[in-house]
């Protein structure tokens, strides 16, 4: 079973975590046999260890991590790809595929340009 986890900071105000959330459930109305989870680096449960186990006790097999931060600062280029790779030394026998951070995706960027243009 191939799974999601869409990978944010976290925050202690509960309602920082809404568009994730919202993100998530959007993944799951488009097609509502996907298995997709939110994990948080601090301040916010699940952390990434945690979603990664329950999706795994789900019968997840390959799990894609969604880094989704904007910017490009060290969480998305040190921390997160260190997490994963300790990850992969703990299940072996479960394939992780790291993207991109949603910031470095020329389409998501192009649609964040297009929401901000001003219009007449």
């Amino acid at each position: 079973m191939h799974a999601t986890i869409l990978f944010g900071h976290g925050s202690r105000d509960p309602l920082w975590r809404v568009p994730i959330d919202t993100v998530a459930q959007r993944m799951r109305d488009i097609d509502p046999h996907i298995s997709v989870r939110c994990a948080f680096l601090e301040l916010t449960e699940p952390t990434l260890k945690a979603a990664t186990q329950e999706l795994i006790a789900g019968g997840a097999t390959r799990i894609t991590i969604v880094p989704m931060f904007l910017g490009l600062g060290k969480h998305a280029r040190e921390d997160t790809p260190m997490l994963v790779t300790t990850l992969q030394a703990t299940y072996a026998n479960v394939d992780f595929y790291l993207k991109p951070s949603v910031g470095e995706d020329f389409g998501i960027v192009n649609m964040l340009a297009q929401y901000a243009m001003p219009s007449d």
